[in-house]
């Protein structure tokens, strides 16, 4: 049984305190490492003398980081294998997303064009590795930057990126908005169409794969609504319009062969299977011409796909292929959208949720 003393609550004086510490430090001189490892870590320092160090609050301009204080920086990621927290499972894909740096490349007409870029580089890592340095990645596409872009140089960087993070697997995404003049339909002026492009480099069990990515954006009218109001018109004399609506088609392909395909090739290509793209000038007779191009080409996203499918495979440049088509529909609250795959490349049993949300381009 435990009895209070009032001896407990009384403030303890100075040489009492002394005392307390003595006694306490006589016994940490012959405690053994695992007794002292029990005790409080602060209180510890106290026994042996130790107080809670003075720290710089000034920043060392004069500081400068040699080999020898560079050896004894930490280096997490490169640990052993005992620090993999999780499954020691390997990872497809590990880097880093949306490094931006300006990009020259060559255009179809001779000339060079410097685009802000957004880079995304990652390797594979083995089950037995903790992590890579993140920050070699950007260093080793930048040893490459200042050259035009082509997709031999892009192969340099991955092998950099092999090299640097002894990785067996790497790819390199770029994305960029790529700006062509586009004449309007009849008035005769013309402005900036941009097009959102992506080209990836992809080495995966030593097999190399060239991939480009464009999305295309057009007006797709309903060959259903424009029937029925015409029916509308001629039968009861009552004027109707059919509904349309801004569509977009990721179209993406495997580049094969020695022949260049040019950004502008593949716009063309997507141009020439839906000639029915959104418009930059527009005046009075652009519109009308708009609204007749419209007519004489409506279509389904389910026409949609195929059509841009017919004009890829006619192109001995585009091996594997996908074309994913959404329209934005005026009618209804929702989407109509279609994937139509060719080969192995792109096949996929399932599909990121927000894919087709990231076909939606506000203006």
């Amino acid at each position: 049984m435990n009895i209070h003393t009032s001896e407990i609550d009384r403030p303890m004086q100075a040489d009492e305190a002394r005392e307390a510490l003595e006694r306490l430090r006589t016994w940490a001189a012959s405690a053994t490492d695992a007794e002292l490892s029990s005790v409080d870590a602060g209180l510890l320092a106290l026994l042996r003398g130790g107080a809670y160090p003075t720290f710089s609050r000034d920043y060392p301009e004069d500081f400068t980081v040699d080999a020898a204080y560079k050896a004894t920086l930490p280096d997490l990621q490169n640990g052993p294998a005992s620090l993999i927290r999780g499954s020691k499972r390997a990872i497809q894909h590990v880097g880093i997303s949306n490094f931006r740096l300006p990009i020259r490349f060559h255009t179809r007409d001779g000339g060079d064009i410097t685009l802000e870029t957004s880079v995304t580089g990652t390797v594979s890592l083995e089950a037995e590795k903790k992590g890579i340095n993140m920050s070699r990645i950007m260093r080793s596409f930048y040893r490459h930057a200042e050259k035009t872009f082509s997709f031999e140089v892009v192969e340099a960087a991955l092998e950099d990126y092999k090299a640097d993070l002894e990785s067996f697997d790497a790819r390199i995404q770029m994305r960029f908005s790529y700006p062509v003049k586009v004449p309007s339909l009849r008035s005769g002026l013309a402005g900036y169409q941009y097009y959102d492009i992506a080209l990836e480099l992809i080495e995966t069990a030593g097999v190399r794969k060239k991939i480009m990515h464009l999305d295309y954006v057009y007006s797709s009218t309903c060959p259903c609504s424009l029937e029925l109001s015409e029916h509308a018109r001629q039968t009861r004399g009552q004027l109707a319009t059919p509904h349309s609506q801004r569509s977009v088609a990721r179209i993406s392909v495997e580049l094969v062969g020695k022949a260049c395909l040019w950004f502008e090739d593949l716009i063309e290509l997507g141009r020439l299977a839906v000639p029915t793209e959104t418009q930059v000038m527009v005046k009075r007779e652009d519109e009308q011409a708009f609204a007749e191009l419209n007519a004489a080409n409506p279509i389904f996203v389910e026409d949609a796909a195929r059509l841009f499918a017919e004009a890829l495979e006619a192109d001995a440049r585009v091996g594997d292929f996908r074309v994913v088509a959404s329209h934005q529909e005026s009618l209804h609250s929702h989407d109509a959208v279609s994937i139509l795959t060719e080969g192995p490349t792109f096949a996929a049993e399932s599909y990121d949720p927000k894919m087709f949300a990231t076909l939606h381009h506000p203006g």
